[in-house]
């Protein structure tokens, strides 16, 4: 036996569940295409899986100010416990195309927060600073002031001519971060959300399930919510009406961004379309918190529940194999438009070859799941055969019932075929092809626990 490095040194330790095919698991689409997946099951935080996001976002060209990236996958594993090969779309905080809708979103957020019945002469007690601003605000729109204005402390309070004295809102709208804690009025919520919007049977979603899914991330920092260092790892921005949890909006803060993991609310106020409500919400605290990009979670293009994230613009969608920036328009949209799957960098090399773009995009129907190899796939992001041949897999740990051995202490490994998904070296080598050389020296493997 060979002597291992310690547990403590192991960034994640990391099980296979196998290559899979299914339909998109957001949107319970029957008939759309199926998609690639990988999943992976950590049993511990893979920190170092953000670290593959900067070296691809150096890819990218700055169209003016600060890029705000947003990230998007082909599927929804658990943010937590699995990870899918993934493509990005960046665009720049200072050039946002503020649409109607968007808003008429914010417009529906703040008077949602202001429905009172005022006394019609009220407005006597307005300043004429006010109406001026108001008149500015219709001509100018200002993220950073819109998101927040209809939040209790900031909403204006008129003078009431008979009283003199300052009207309350109707209603008390509150926004705040804290810890990505498990609380019982998170966890109903959130099986209000998913038996509601998702369909789900309320059996599938135990307290349990419920804390490790979106309630167990990534380490935080500062440990006070309100000190106003930089806050690091794993948050809840909670919304709240009149006292009441309304949605939670569950956010991975990096050094240099803001990754948006999932977002469930009450149904009951689906029309306030927190989806568009939070993204823009979490732009500004891109912004306020100097973060440099911001990552708006998985975009499938045929999804019409994701389509509001196509509204953001300019943005950049990362090309899944070579890893430059096309925009998300014009070319790039109307192939989306027509095909589930798009690499313009492949087409741009299909069509130099005078291969038609379709070429080798169509998944085999028959294929049989349990026989295929990963490495016959040829799946975006994940190394080739010839690539993972060279890592020394050999010494790669291997957790067992809460000891570590080295790969080639099970017998029979020197033999085992590389290439045969039913052989252990077959289930580690596809493992380390989605992982990649880095994750593979700095984790171990977890197969018989």
């Amino acid at each position: 036996m060979h002597a291992c490095t310690p547990f403590s040194f192991i960034a994640a330790a990391v099980g296979s569940i196998g290559y899979q095919r299914n339909s998109c698991g957001y949107c319970k689409s029957d008939n759309g295409s199926p998609s690639n997946m990988y999943p992976l099951q950590a049993r511990r935080t893979i920190l170092a899986l953000y670290q593959y996001v900067p070296p691809i976002m150096r890819n990218s060209s700055t169209v003016g100010g600060d890029e705000i990236m947003l990230s998007a996958l082909y599927d929804e594993p658990s943010s937590r416990e699995r990870t899918n090969a993934k493509r990005s779309i960046a665009g720049t905080n200072s050039s946002w195309d503020r649409n109607t809708s968007e808003g008429q979103l914010i417009c529906a957020q703040k008077h949602g927060s202001e429905s009172i019945d005022y006394d019609p002469n009220m407005r006597t007690g307005l300043t004429s600073n006010i109406f001026r601003e108001k008149r500015h605000r219709k001509c100018n729109f200002d993220l950073l002031t819109a998101v927040h204005e209809a939040e209790y402390s900031n909403v204006k309070r008129p003078i009431d001519p008979k009283t003199k004295r300052y009207l309350e809102p109707a209603h008390r709208f509150e926004v705040n971060i804290e810890g990505d804690s498990v609380s019982q009025a998170k966890y109903e919520l959130f099986l209000k959300y998913q038996t509601k919007v998702h369909k789900e049977d309320v059996s599938t979603w135990q307290q349990k399930d419920f804390k490790r899914f979106l309630c167990s991330g990534l380490k935080r920092s500062p440990a006070d919510p309100k000190s106003t260092e930089k806050k690091l790892g794993s948050w809840h921005q909670c919304y709240r009406l009149d006292g009441k949890l309304i949605a939670v909006a569950v956010l991975d803060l990096m050094p240099s961004g803001v990754s948006s993991v999932y977002i469930f609310y009450d149904p009951d106020y689906e029309q306030w379309e927190f989806g568009k409500l939070s993204a823009l919400r979490e732009i500004a605290l891109s912004i306020e918190g100097s973060y440099q990009y911001y990552y708006m979670g998985y975009y499938i293009h045929s999804c019409q529940k994701m389509r509001y994230k196509g509204s953001f613009k300019p943005q950049y969608i990362l090309d899944p194999e070579s890893y430059t920036w096309d925009p998300l328009d014009g070319e790039l949209a109307k192939k989306l438009d027509e095909r589930p799957y798009v690499s313009l960098s492949r087409d741009r090399r299909l069509a130099a070859e005078g291969t038609p773009e379709s070429a080798g995009t169509e998944a085999d129907a028959e294929i049989n799941d349990d026989e295929v190899s990963l490495f016959d796939l040829r799946m975006p992001g994940v190394l080739s055969l010839e690539e993972v041949e060279p890592l020394d897999l050999d010494h790669w740990l291997l957790l067992v019932h809460g000891s570590f051995v080295h790969m080639i202490d099970l017998v029979g490994w020197e033999t085992m075929p590389m290439d045969n998904p039913q052989s252990v070296k077959g289930i580690i080598a596809e493992l380390a092809a989605v992982l990649g050389p880095k994750i593979v020296k700095e984790s171990a493997v977890v197969l018989f626990d």
